[in-house]
């Protein structure tokens, strides 16, 4: 974690040139918990949806979060964002792992509601953004539980 914290920090001080213009779509990974697969898409200036497929627990989960979007430190093209969502999944975890969870829980599905707080830099020399979020979910479905997540996203915009 600390090497990509050192790469994050060297990519936004090295770029030459002032960063970014504002972008309506983007699309890339996200490492952390969860891994996935993000797309987001800006409805207007400050408002964003953003979606997250992921694929642990021997399954899938699918998240929407709606997203606001400001300024942040009066540094230009970092922005910090929060919003709110929702997430649903199925998962299969006959497979037992030590110290896992969900160990040999067997199927089922997930459902529950997400929140997320990050900020974002945009990069105008290459179409790239990068971001670094915490992300807390809630599931009501297998069971009542409270998770605590964060990833970096890398996202190409176009």
């Amino acid at each position: 974690m600390n090497k990509v914290k050192l790469i994050l920090v060297f990519v936004l001080m090295s770029s030459s040139a002032l960063f970014s213009q504002d972008y309506k779509t983007a699309i890339g990974v996200r490492g952390g918990f969860p891994t996935a697969i993000t797309g987001k898409h800006f409805i207007n200036k400050t408002d964003a949806l953003e979606g997250l497929l992921s694929g642990y627990r021997g399954g899938f989960e699918i998240t929407g979060l709606y997203e606001k979007h400001a300024n942040a430190f009066d540094v230009p093209y970092l922005n910090w964002y929060y919003g709110a969502g929702g997430h649903i999944g199925a998962f299969d975890n006959n497979i037992a792992r030590p110290g896992y969870f969900y160990n040999d829980r067997g199927r089922g599905f997930t459902v529950g509601l997400d929140g997320i707080l990050g900020l974002e830099y945009t990069l105008t020399d290459i179409p790239f953004a990068i971001g670094v979020d915490m992300k807390p979910t809630f599931d009501f479905a297998p069971e009542p539980r409270l998770w605590f997540g964060g990833g970096v996203s890398f996202r190409l915009y176009f």
